[in-house]
């Protein structure tokens, strides 16, 4: 079946007139000018044209067509740069039409320190700035402090922060425990802690068989000398070492490679990544990049990597599930970044072949989770629509809660979901001011107004329900601020525990109803009530914590003798606030003028000696 493209208000003829052959990119506007897609090319005419030709297109090209409004072009040197610069513009944009990757944090590493007479091993995110060695990228934080716990037990290096080992005045617990050999206080010398330093870089090297050869040496070494119990140490140490490097070496791997592998069902997709570093696996990670139709394998992957790469240290080998179409492009873009060849392998055999397999298995079984949590949740909203009568089926959803302690510190949180379920870069905190203490009705009225007042300036969309977590008093202060702004749009509906304040037994107040709304025993629809407002409730209560945190500090400070408002001003200013300050050490906080070593003791100590809660 043959169709055609619609017709659209772009004077497409005019603008292909002036188009250059040159390589670069191109964004496509709607008629409010917001990017629907971006994409690169190597000879921009003929690519931006394609779109247009009256022949068969898929069923995305025909939607995204008809609303072309506009298009920009950015000519680039190369079809290289344009990749880049594609790549750069879609995280920015996150245009509709793209196939675009949710996930985009930076990654953790190990991080061994190098300019120490007692280095330092820790986790590390960011920029490499200090000098030492840095081991990965890690999948997840978890995947690190894992790693960590591990050699903690083996080569018991120090994982203590700078600030606390060089005010320590007696062992720490990890000392009493056998997991640290309390350099700080002088317990072991530098040649003996420098040989465990050294295993450590070898293990993260991946040099464990090596490792095992020497502690083995010197383990035969103490024997003959009859220093059993130090033989006896050596032998524990092999026995653990023996136990971790089963559990994570990659058998036929000697260098970095990465797995990449994707699965596609039911207009949802997963990307599966299997780290390998030094011959060990450190972990997967999942990814369900957004798209909004039916792709190719092969595409998704072509579009993750450059997404998930381009900004990160790139291994020497990807092992992909699917041929990205510009393989040969992605390895010289790649390449160029990392400083060294990268390979894109897609037939592989043995236990390279196994272990790609293996990762589109764990592919194909995250995403079967990920569409059966999409369905119950999707009929957890059918079933919230049913109890309250809605008359479409909601797409998003905000509720408000209020957290104090006896009406000091007020903190009101807003938390939004979709039909994905949480939203959280949508979470919102207002600190309420200006307010009777304890006044929950005057709080809700003041966030729910703040909110709202930013909505009407476009900086958010309106939720089809709100939810707020209290009675009637609390609903009628929500329909008041709504009220002020002339926003009549939204259904409001008061989540009230009942009598036993019991899971289960809330009960639903409407604007329009004097009586409260019972809801259907069993409905899924209040598992999804109950999920929002127990993550409102808890999003509030962490805000509200953390601010009688910093006023409590704040209050303390000013008692320390010594510290007036003016030097206060100056820490203040010199660390970036009261959380910079906190990470400070004893020397550092005497570095700032005025302040004296026994001041800088008293403020080191109120940080790390007192109890918040």
């Amino acid at each position: 079946m043959s169709s055609e493209i619609p017709e659209s208000k772009f004077d497409v003829k005019a603008f292909l007139k002036k188009l250059t052959t040159r390589p670069g990119i191109y964004k496509m506007l709607d008629g409010q000018g917001e990017i629907i897609y971006i994409g690169k090319a190597k000879n921009l005419k003929n690519r931006v044209s394609s779109y247009f030709k009256k022949q068969a297109a898929s069923t995305k090209q025909h939607a995204m067509v008809a609303k072309v409004a506009a298009i920009e072009v950015t000519v680039t040197h190369t079809e290289g740069e344009a990749l880049l610069l594609e790549c750069q513009q879609i995280k920015r944009h996150k245009p509709r039409y793209n196939i675009c990757l949710r996930d985009d944090k930076s990654y953790p590493y190990i991080f061994l320190s190098s300019d120490q007479d007692f280095p330092q091993i820790t986790m590390h995110r960011g920029a490499k700035k200090k000098k030492g060695k840095y081991f990965g990228p890690y999948p997840s934080v978890g995947a690190v402090k894992e790693t960590l716990k591990l050699l903690q037990k083996i080569f018991p290096v120090r994982q203590c922060d700078d600030s606390i080992y060089n005010n320590r005045s007696r062992p720490c617990l990890q000392y009493q425990i056998e997991r640290c050999t309390a350099p700080c206080v002088g317990l072991i010398d530098k040649a003996s802690y420098a040989q465990d330093v050294d295993s450590t870089m070898m293990f993260l090297e991946g040099k464990g068989g090596l490792l095992i050869d020497r502690l083995i040496a010197k383990m035969e070494r103490a024997a003959a000398d009859l220093e059993y119990e130090q033989a006896a140490g050596h032998r524990d140490q092999i026995a653990k070492l023996r136990s971790v490097l089963e559990k994570h070496f990659v058998h036929g791997e000697r260098g970095d490679v990465d797995i990449v592998a994707c699965a596609i069902k039911a207009g949802l997709a997963c990307v599966q990544v299997f780290f390998i570093r030094n011959g060990q696996h450190l972990g997967n990670k999942v990814f369900f990049p957004k798209i909004t139709d039916e792709n190719d394998p092969s595409a998704i992957v072509q579009a993750f990597i450059p997404q998930y790469y381009l900004d990160k240290q790139v291994p020497h080998e990807l092992i992909v599930s699917d041929e990205p179409e510009e393989a040969d492009l992605l390895m010289e873009v790649l390449a160029a970044q990392a400083k060294h060849a990268v390979a894109i392998s897609h037939n592989v055999r043995g236990e390279r072949l196994k272990w790609l397999q293996m990762a589109c298995t764990n592919a194909e079984n995250s995403l079967l989770s990920k569409l059966a949590d999409k369905q119950g949740l999707y009929a957890r909203f059918l079933s919230l629509q049913e109890e309250l009568g809605c008359k479409e089926l909601p797409k998003r959803l905000e509720c408000f809660d209020i957290s104090h302690t006896q009406g000091d510190q007020t903190v009101a949180s807003c938390v939004v979901f979709d039909r994905e379920g949480p939203v959280k870069s949508a979470y919102r905190r207002f600190n309420i001011e200006g307010i009777t203490g304890g006044d929950d009705y005057a709080a809700i009225h003041q966030a729910v107004f703040r909110r709202f007042k930013r909505l009407k300036q476009g900086e958010h969309v309106a939720p089809d329900i709100l939810f707020i977590d209290g009675g009637k008093g609390q609903v009628h202060e929500a329909q008041k601020a709504l009220a002020e702004l002339d926003i009549n749009n939204v259904m409001i509906v008061g989540v009230s525990k009942g009598p036993d304040r019991k899971p289960g037994m809330e009960k639903l107040i409407l604007v329009e109803q004097e009586q409260p709304i019972n809801i259907s025993p069993g409905a899924s629809g209040l598992l999804l009530i109950q999920h929002i407002r127990d993550e409102a409730h808890r999003f509030a209560i962490t805000g509200h914590r953390q601010r009688r945190g910093k006023a409590k500090k704040q209050s303390a400070m000013e008692a320390i003798p010594g510290l007036g408002p003016k030097r206060r001003q100056v820490l203040l200013k010199q660390f970036g606030g009261l959380q910079g300050i906190s990470r400070a050490g004893v020397d550092a906080l005497c570095s700032v003028d005025g302040i004296s070593r026994s001041v800088a003791q008293r403020i080191y100590e109120l940080f790390h000696h007192q109890d918040d809660n």
